[in-house]
């Protein structure tokens, strides 16, 4: 799977796991409406690390804790 796509299902993972809206997570991480759905709709071919960070603050964990998945793995991604 491509990178953007393992961003997308991560998102979704999080946002499920807390019974979180879009609009939820950008009233808690400032990061527009528009761009969490772009991102989840892989409308992106890649996502700044800064909104990643962003939108963590807003689910209340860490950076390491998003990419804390086998969705990231080496073996999973395309080059």
């Amino acid at each position: 799977m491509k990178l953007n796509q393992a961003v997308s299902r991560r998102l979704s993972e999080l946002l499920d796991e807390r019974n979180m809206t879009q609009y939820q997570l950008y009233m808690k991480s400032g990061v527009p409406k528009s761009t969490i759905g772009n991102i989840i709709n892989c409308s992106y071919d890649s996502v700044k690390l800064r909104i990643i960070h962003e939108m963590c603050q807003g689910l209340g964990i860490g950076i390491d804790a998003f990419f804390a998945s086998p969705l990231f793995r080496e073996d999973n991604l395309e080059p």
